[in-house]
């Protein structure tokens, strides 16, 4: 299937997503600086570089978008039809990379908290839960573990 826009707009399309500082990445932060826990941004230091870490709690937190880290059963986790294969082979690097970061955060003593855009987008009033999270003993978790309807 051919693209429904030329190279140039899709190129133009394409370098406007972004790495780092999302929507729902500023929103977790706007958040969380409310409630009075401070963290720093991106630690180059630590494995797959997490977006939000608290040194004070050693928590790292990761904000996914659910389409690049391919959340399960989200409606927002679609595929391109145009080269199938090359978005297959780039989705499950991306995850396997995940995967891989917040292992080797865990074998490290990081707790992690991977938090989902969806989460976020659809459910605004339950990010309480994150800053319990962060307050709280678990070393690992999703947010949301279950996904919205």
């Amino acid at each position: 299937m051919t693209d429904v826009v030329d190279r140039a707009t899709r190129s133009r399309m394409m370098s406007g997503i972004r790495g780092s500082n999302t929507r729902p990445e500023i929103r977790v932060r706007r958040y969380l600086h409310r409630s009075g826990l401070r963290f720093r941004l991106h630690r180059a230091g630590l494995p797959g570089r997490p977006d939000i870490v608290l040194p004070r709690f050693r928590a790292a937190l990761f904000v996914h978008g659910c389409f690049w880290h391919r959340h399960d059963g989200c409606r927002y986790t679609t595929s391109p039809k145009t080269r199938p294969a090359f978005w297959e082979s780039k989705f499950r690097q991306n995850v396997e990379r995940d995967r891989k970061n917040v292992n080797d955060l865990l074998e490290l003593g990081w707790r992690v908290l991977v938090i989902w855009e969806c989460g976020i987008r659809n459910h605004p009033d339950r990010m309480m839960e994150i800053a319990d999270w962060i307050r709280g003993p678990e070393s690992f978790s999703e947010w949301p573990e279950k996904n919205p309807p």
